[in-house]
């Protein structure tokens, strides 16, 4: 179970470090081509929220255990963040994006795959910690 712990925790970290590469995406938040292409979801306000959210994942790597409800609420903010990525790119051309910057272009390539890795992975973690209180 150690071992299995320690590489929850690293996945905590891991999806932390994941959503503050939004600065390298955003130039610091300078790059106007992200928030052009979504301005909704994607606007310098949006993005200082997954700078956010991957602060709180990492607040909780080593108290994971102790707020399995957040954990969930984790996996409903990667599933809807994945579910926006999606829709995006049912109704936007990638390639406009990649044209005007290119990491602008790779931001929109893959932010919406570390959000359904991430679902995936918090909803692993969410129900093993239902399992194991319900076998305590």
């Amino acid at each position: 179970m150690e071992s299995s712990s320690s590489s929850i925790r690293k996945g905590f970290i891991l999806a932390g470090l994941m959503n503050m590469s939004v600065l390298l995406f955003s130039k610091l938040f300078t790059n106007p081509v992200i928030p052009e292409f979504d301005p909704v979801v994607m606007s310098n306000f949006g993005l200082l929220m997954i700078l956010i959210w991957g602060l709180a994942y990492i607040s909780v790597a080593n108290n994971y255990q102790e707020v399995k409800w957040l954990i969930a609420v984790f996996a409903i903010e990667k599933f809807i963040y994945g579910f926006t990525w999606i829709n995006w790119h049912l109704n936007n051309s990638i390639t406009e994006v990649f044209d005007k910057d290119l990491l602008a272009g790779m931001f929109y390539a893959v932010y919406g795959l570390n959000d359904w890795i991430f679902f995936l992975f918090f909803t692993y973690v969410f129900s093993n910690l239902l399992k194991a209180r319900k076998s305590s």
